[in-house]
Order: C-alpha cells, then structure tokens, then sequence
C-alpha cells in the first residue's frame, strides 16, 4: 500500500450501518504479504438475491468464470474476497483454487458450491495458494459481524490509499432501505461492465433479475464512465446482493424493473454507484488531480463518449494536467483520433468557465492566467462542444504523474 493517502481522498468518511441480513469478517492470510488483512468474508445469512457485471476482457480470471457460472442460480449465501493475487492466467491451477475456496466456503456456512460468489485482486499469473485460506473461512464465519463495512473495504484494497465506501438509503413502499458499498481499485481501471472490485449490498427486498437490471444500467454513467490508464482489468467485478431483510418491515417484494415503487432505489443506487467510482478515479496511482470531461454536441451519447474516453485516456492531455499546463491543443488531438465526426471548424474547448477554443481557433478573448488558474485546482471540468449534433457524455479520470510510473514498474517486487 502507498505510503501516502491520496490529496484526492475524500476528508471524511461516511458512518457505515450494520446491514440486515449480512455479516463480515476478514484475515490475514499471508497471500502476499505478512500481516495485512487479505481475505474478505462477506455471509448472508439467509439466501440473498444476486447480480453482477463483469470485465470484458478476453483472459478474465478464474474467479469472474465462477462467478458467472453460479450468477444463473440468482442465490447467494457468501462472497469470499482476496487481495495479493488475481488468481488471473493462472490455468487449471486457478481453476482448481476455486473450487477449493469455494468448498471451503460452502462448507463453512453450509450451502451449496452455487450459492458462493469469489473475486480475487492483484498479481497476475501467480499460482494462488487457495489452501492459505481455506483453514480460516470456518473461524472468520464464527466471527463476522454487521458493523465491519470499513474493515471489509481495507482487506481488498491493493495499491489504493484509502478503503472506498459509501451508503445511502431510499423508500420502497412506506419503508426505508438501505444501500451499502465498498470498492476497490487505482490502477487498471478502464472497467467495460464494472471496475476492479465492488460489493454492494442492500437489506431491499428485490428478485434478482430486477437487481440485474438495475446494475447492468447503473454501471453506464457510473463506473463505466471512469478511467485511470486506460486498462481494463482481467478482474472487473461489481456485485449487488439484496438481504431481503425489509420484507419484515412489510416492504412488498418487488418482481418487475418497471415497478414504480423502484424509483427511489434506483435513483439512490445510481447515487451510490457513482460515488464509489469518483473515489476509485480519485485513488488513481500517483494521481494528484482529478478531470471531469464534458462532451456535448456529438453526433450521438455513444459517439461523445468515445470522443470524451479519448481525451481522458490520452497520455498527453493528462500529462498536461499534471503540469497544469492548458495545453488545449492536445484535446484538438484526442478529439480528431477518436473516430467519430468533428468538424475542426466548429469547436469549442473550455477548461473549467474559461473558453479558450472556439471555431476552430484560440478564443480571441483566451487569458493564459486565467486558464492557469483553473489548472492549479485539484479538480480541473473539461468541456469540450463538438458542434454537430445532441449527444452529450461526461467520463472522469485523474491525471499521469511520476508517481503512477513508479509504483507500476516495481508492482510484482
């Protein structure tokens, strides 16, 4: 773990509830270094409804290929987390920590193998010596208790600064749920259908395929819409479990996605989703700025947000940023490469209130001090209009420092 916690970390951290309906506990495992906690235990203790979303990436991890697998059964009775090792290009070897892990697992809370869900973060291609943990889930079952949200978030963490959690609650009906989430993830991220790792539970009562709907359009704006390096994790996985807990409250169980009693949820789900992956984007490796980058007047949403992905994943515009140099010239160059229409004519660039772009030219009113002055701040809006249609996007990312170079070239030592 870095040494120094993010300037970008947030200044206070929310009080985490206990959670109907879920336990916690965590250990030290040794997976890859001596006493730190790295072994996440998450039980439920009646069968949860279950949904999540997945790296895209062709070489996912064993544990994404599990998860998929038992995610058909919509139950869930236990997660079983580890940071140090990815458990990712690791053959039948990984294939077989798996099942040992999830044997264990299931053993321990006494269930079946298809209702334990596992993910694993860190080195890639090293062996992951499943039986480390193995011994312990049992014990950690006997002691894992509601209020360890913040003690869950610490045992997945790998090169983040700080532990990433958030909670909200909503109405449903005349009863209030809550909502609660923890993260993980600083560097790898360009997550396509979630990043790194996250767990989000709530004590609603919600049939899994309303929950699958749910997360599969919450992690468009949210998760989807952050990059720190422009790479995408072998291990991307955002999982949201629901207790069922308040159906003794008398929440009445909710079975479509079209429920207008959702409406609440989904917008304090979409809140918590998106707050999570701000903090992922602000944990960035090295980073010491965060960018918001606004795209409007694209042919389409979808052309925008390639367009606005371009700019926030090119080396030199974020390089830029962390010299505080409003070198705008470079999102003309990210612009014009995404492959989508732009008129060089008709754009308009602003960083923060200040234009300094229009027409295709410099705005004849530009200030360098006063685009210096937005540079200097931690957090630099982009706005960029691209003056052909009404597709809009905003993605967030951080900027590229000597810091992210130096902690990505010892990662494996």
């Amino acid at each position: 773990m870095s040494a120094a916690v993010s300037p970008l970390a947030p200044k206070t951290f929310p009080d985490m509830p206990a959670l109907r309906g879920v336990r916690m506990a965590t250990a030290a495992a040794g997976i890859k270094y001596k006493n730190r906690t790295d072994v996440l235990l998450m039980v439920f203790d009646a069968p949860a409804a279950v949904a999540g979303v997945f790296t895209r990436s062709k070489c996912p991890s064993a544990p994404v290929d599990f998860c998929r697998a038992n995610l058909a059964g919509g139950v869930a009775r236990a997660v079983v987390v580890n940071s140090g090792n990815a458990n990712a290009f690791t053959g039948a070897k990984g294939r077989a920590a798996t099942e040992l892990t999830a044997e264990s697992a299931a053993e321990a809370v006494g269930c079946g193998n298809n209702e334990i869900f596992l993910a694993s973060t860190g080195v890639i291609g090293e062996p992951l010596d499943a039986g480390k943990f193995a011994g312990v889930l049992g014990e950690m079952n006997g002691q894992a208790q509601g209020d360890f949200w913040q003690e869950a978030a610490k045992a997945i963490m790998t090169t983040d600064t700080y532990p990433k959690v958030a909670t909200r609650t909503a109405q449903i009906g005349d009863v209030t749920v809550t909502i609660n989430g923890i993260a993980k993830g600083a560097g790898m991220i360009a997550p396509d259908m979630a990043t790194m790792l996250s767990f989000v539970v709530t004590d609603a009562d919600i049939a899994s395929p309303v929950l699958q709907s749910l997360l599969s359009a919450g992690v468009g704006p949210s998760f989807n819409s952050v990059t720190v390096d422009s790479d995408t994790s072998t291990s991307d996985t955002l999982m949201l479990f629901a207790t069922g807990a308040a159906a003794a409250d008398g929440q009445a169980k909710i079975e479509t996605a079209d429920d207008p009693q959702l409406d609440g949820f989904r917008a304090a789900l979409n809140d918590l989703l998106k707050d999570l992956a701000l903090q992922v984007v602000r944990d960035g490796e090295g980073a010491r700025k965060m960018v918001e980058v606004t795209v409007t007047g694209a042919e389409t949403d979808a052309a925008a947000k390639r367009i606005a992905l371009s700019i926030a994943n090119s080396p030199l515009v974020k390089t830029a940023v962390a010299g505080e140099d409003a070198n705008w010239g470079r999102i003309v160059m990210a612009v014009g490469k995404a492959g989508e229409m732009a008129d060089r004519d008709r754009l308009a660039i602003w960083f923060g209130d200040v234009r300094v772009a229009v027409n295709g030219e410099r705005d004849p009113d530009y200030s360098e001090a006063q685009t210096t002055a937005v540079m200097q701040r931690e957090d630099i809006p982009v706005r960029v209009d691209i003056g052909l249609g009404a597709g809009t996007a905003t993605v967030w990312t951080c900027d590229l420092t000597k810091e992210y170079v130096a902690i990505n070239g010892d990662y494996r030592s």
